[in-house]
């Protein structure tokens, strides 16, 4: 996506950068576990409580690291000077939530067709070029059999 934004939309996002913080953003989960996201957005207060509840985690993290690298991961778990690179992604965290409803559903699980409908209501919502881009370039090809993938 920041690729995308890039090349094509005159963004000035730091692709390395960003796919850092795509590594790292779900790291309070090693001590919250992972909540399903229709919890943690039930309501603003249950959404208000569980982003403290990770900030929290995110610097119990942080504190259990050797000193020298503590300011490091600060920086990366808070996305400090991130240059909208947060934005980014939030956008691909939810694009790969589609995408696996899009699998599910090709594969004939329909248990997906609500998520998958309100995650792609969800990501036109965002209004980013780059993610209607990956929608109309690429989306299409997660819904191919292997055979179809291996033609040439």
């Amino acid at each position: 996506l920041a690729l995308i934004k890039n090349k094509y939309f005159e963004g000035t996002i730091n692709p390395e950068r960003v796919a850092l913080l795509a590594m790292y953003h779900d790291a309070s989960e090693v001590i919250t576990g992972d909540l399903p996201t229709p919890v943690k957005y039930y309501n603003k207060e249950i959404k208000t409580a569980y982003q403290a509840i990770e900030s929290e985690a995110e610097k119990q993290l942080v504190k259990m690291l050797p000193d020298d690298f503590q300011e490091d991961f600060h920086r990366i778990f808070t996305m400090e000077n991130d240059g909208n690179a947060h934005v980014i992604v939030k956008a691909a965290d939810t694009l790969s939530a589609y995408l696996k409803c899009v699998e599910e559903v090709g594969m004939g699980n329909h248990e997906f067709t609500q998520a998958k409908m309100a995650l792609e209501k969800k990501l036109k919502e965002m209004a980013l070029p780059e993610v209607s881009y990956f929608l109309e370039t690429f989306v299409d090809s997660f819904s191919l059999t292997l055979d179809e993938i291996s033609k040439s």
